[in-house]
C-alpha cells in the first residue's frame, strides 16, 4: 500500500492481548496506539493473540472483546527468510495451510506481562528477522523479573528497598518458616508481589503477619517466585525514558494514589471523579537538583539492563529519609493516551503520534545495527 506521495506505507504489526493477567490493559493500549499510528504513513496490521494463546489476525479487537467472529487464525514462523503474516486455513483431515496476508515491515509489541513483555516473544521476533519496538530478549527478561532485576540494580551499585525472595513450593511447604523468614530481615509494612507480573496484579500491602500470610498467597496464585519488599512512606515517581545507545529522559511525574497503594483498581477501574482515583502530577512537585539526580538514575537503570526502544522507569523517594530507590522498569508500559508514559513524553514536548513515529524509527535503526553485525566465524590460516 501507498501513501498519498507514492510511497510505501511502512507496514506495522501491532501485536496485542497475549496469556497474561493484564490482557484486557493490553487491549486498551492497542486500541490507542492503533489510532493514533499516521494512517498516511503507516499501514497497521492488528494481530491479536487470545487468552489461550491462538494468533488471530482481522478484526482483532471486536473479536476478543466480544467473541465476535471476525479474525482468523495467524501465525509468524521463526524464519529470518520471510517476514510475512501467515493466515492459517484449518482443516479437519489435513494439517493446516498457510497463507501469506502480508509482509510486515517492524512490529509494535503492546503485550503487557508474561508471554509478551519477558523475552519471550522477543525471541520469536529475533528468530523472525523483523525489527520490532522495545527492549531485547534480555532487557525484556531482566525488566521482567522482579527479583533479577534487583540483583542486576544492586551489581551496578544503583539503590533498591531491603526484598526477600519465596518460592512458592517454600511457601507451600514450609508457611511458618517463611514467615518468620520475612520477619527477621523486614518490618511491617511490606508488599508482596509476583516476581513477574506487572500493572500491581497480585500485589498487597500487609501490615502484620495475617495479611503476610494472606498476600503470599495471593501473590503465589500468579507465579512460582514471589517477592517481598519492604514498605517506607513513598513518592512514587516515573519517569518515562526514550532510546536505544543514547537514551534521554522525560521530566519527572508523580503519582498520589487515594488508595492504600497504587493498585490494579487505581490504575484501570478508578473513575476520574471517584474517591479511588490516583492524581498524576506532571511534572512531579521536585526541585530542579533532585529532578536531574532522578532523571539521570533512570537512564542509569535502563542501560543497566540493556533496554531499547522504551521503558518506564518507577522510582521511590522515602518522605523521611530523602533516598531515592529504583523500583522496576515497564519495557512495554501502558500506552493508552492517559498512560503515564505519553503523558510524560506530551509534558517533555513530544506528541503521542510523534512519540509513536520516534518508536518505529528506533526499531528500524537498532534493527539495522544489529544486522550489520557478523553471525558467522572463519578461521584464518595466518600460515599457510
Amino acid at each position: 500500500m501507498e501513501d498519498k506521495n507514492g510511497q510505501q506505507k511502512i507496514r506495522v504489526g501491532v501485536i496485542f492481548g497475549g496469556r497474561s493477567g493484564e490482557h484486557e490493559v493490553s487491549l486498551q493500549s492497542a486500541r490507542s496506539v492503533m489510532e493514533a499510528l499516521n494512517k498516511d504513513k503507516y499501514e497497521v496490521i492488528p494481530v491479536g493473540i487470545t487468552k489461550e494463546g491462538r494468533w488471530v489476525t482481522g478484526d482483532v479487537l471486536a473479536a476478543l472483546t466480544e467473541g465476535a467472529d471476525t479474525a482468523v487464525p495467524a501465525a509468524l514462523l521463526p524464519d529470518p527468510q520471510s517476514s510475512a503474516l501467515l493466515r492459517m486455513e484449518m482443516e479437519t483431515a489435513v494439517p493446516a495451510t498457510l497463507s501469506a496476508v502480508t509482509e510486515l515491515d517492524v512490529i509494535f509489541p503492546v503485550l503487557h506481562g508474561p508471554y509478551g513483555e519477558d523475552g519471550t516473544v522477543q525471541g520469536l521476533l529475533e528468530l523472525a528477522g523483523i525489527p520490532y519496538v522495545g527492549a531485547g530478549v534480555v532487557g525484556s527478561a531482566v525488566g521482567m523479573d522482579k527479583a533479577i532485576f534487583k540483583h542486576v540494580m544492586t551489581a551496578n551499585q544503583l539503590p533498591v528497598l531491603p526484598w526477600v525472595l519465596v518460592t512458592r513450593l517454600e511457601w507451600e511447604k514450609r508457611p511458618l518458616a517463611v514467615l518468620d523468614a520475612v520477619e527477621a530481615d523486614l518490618h511491617y509494612p511490606v508488599f508482596t508481589k509476583p516476581a513477574n507480573l506487572g500493572s500491581s496484579v497480585g500485589i498487597s500491602k500487609c501490615d502484620d503477619r495475617d495479611s503476610l500470610r494472606a498476600g503470599l498467597a495471593e501473590a503465589a496464585r500468579y507465579d512460582r517466585r514471589i517477592i517481598v519488599e519492604q514498605g517506607i512512606p513513598a513518592r512514587e515517581l516515573e519517569i518515562a525514558v526514550l532510546g536505544n545507545e543514547e537514551p534521554i529522559a522525560s521530566v519527572v511525574g508523580e503519582i498520589r494514589p487515594r488508595r492504600t497503594f497504587y493498585d490494579y483498581v487505581a490504575k484501570y477501574l478508578a473513575e476520574p471523579d471517584s474517591d479511588e482515583y490516583s492524581e498524576l502530577i506532571i511534572p512531579a512537585e521536585v526541585d530542579a537538583e533532585t529532578a536531574v539526580a532522578l532523571r539521570a538514575l533512570a537512564v542509569k537503570a535502563y542501560q543497566a539492563i540493556d533496554c531499547a526502544g522504551l521503558g518506564r522507569v518507577d522510582l521511590l523517594l522515602d518522605k523521611d529519609t530523602g533516598a531515592f530507590y529504583v523500583n522496576e522498569i515497564n519495557t512495554i508500559p501502558g500506552f493508552t493516551r492517559i498512560s503515564m508514559y505519553p503523558k510524560l513524553w506530551e509534558a517533555t514536548g513530544v506528541s503521542y503520534p510523534e512519540l509513536l513515529d520516534r518508536l518505529v524509527e528506533l526499531a528500524l535503526a537498532r534493527y539495522e545495527e544489529k544486522s550489520s553485525l557478523q553471525t558467522s566465524f572463519t578461521v584464518m590460516d595466518e600460515n599457510p
